[in-house]
């Protein structure tokens, strides 16, 4: 469940344009692609684990050792079900940098990627300039037109529903003690959910986010100034 902050003048207007975004129809010249990261706690069993065997089912003993933590980059391109997932050793504006251009590799031929973005302070051109040099990182962040969501509005970023895939389908209730584990099992399901062409059905409109958060009589009143 999520709670909507305040709905101020900024609010509003970020969230009306993500959804704006989100109404238009595919355009490849155009793809609109989320971005967002999520830490993983890697765990390894201190005992060996009994697999799963005809009339007998695998048991794993519910002592573990934590094995520090990672960090997993996750975009998607909701409306043409392409998807990208890479697991860092943290969540650094260098590890950013490193992701956002992997995925300008993806749209050579883009006339823009339109990025869905939250406001955390390494997703900014700043982070990208100081890792790539002033030149190819300007160049870099030019490919992007970013879209960023309001203050406690990440609800509205499609990569919510992206991590979520990734958690219930790849993470599960696994144990991964290293982050040569974490990419080798990510890259499996980024292949197969790739290759599924696994696409996310984003229901809710400007119309129904007026309806719904009451603030329909605000915007005909600022039109009229």
């Amino acid at each position: 469940m999520w709670c909507v902050a305040e709905l101020d003048e900024e609010y509003i207007r970020k969230l009306e344009d993500v959804l704006e975004l989100y109404e238009k129809p595919y355009n490849s010249a155009e793809p609109v692609v989320c971005i967002d990261e999520k830490a993983v706690t890697l765990h390894a069993d201190v005992r060996a684990t009994r697999p799963a065997a005809p009339g007998q089912v695998a048991k794993r003993d519910s002592e573990y050792r934590r094995c520090g933590t990672a960090n997993v980059f996750c975009a998607v391109e909701p409306k043409a079900g392409r998807h990208y997932t890479r697991p860092t050793p943290d969540r650094s504006a260098t590890e950013f940098s490193q992701f956002l251009a992997e995925v300008a590799l993806n749209y050579p031929a883009a006339k823009t990627i339109h990025l869905v973005a939250d406001n955390l302070n390494t997703h900014r051109k700043k982070s990208v300039v100081q890792h790539f040099g002033e030149i190819a990182g300007n160049h870099l962040w030019s490919r992007f037109t970013v879209h960023y969501t309001p203050k406690h509005g990440s609800w509205l970023n499609q990569a919510e529903i992206e991590i979520s895939l990734f958690s219930r389908q790849c993470l599960a209730k696994r144990r991964l003690p290293t982050l040569a584990a974490l990419r080798a099992e990510a890259g499996a399901w980024n292949q197969q959910v790739n290759e599924a062409r696994t696409k996310i059905n984003w229901q809710f409109s400007r119309k129904e986010a007026r309806r719904t958060l009451g603030y329909k009589k605000y915007f005909s009143k600022r039109s009229r100034h």
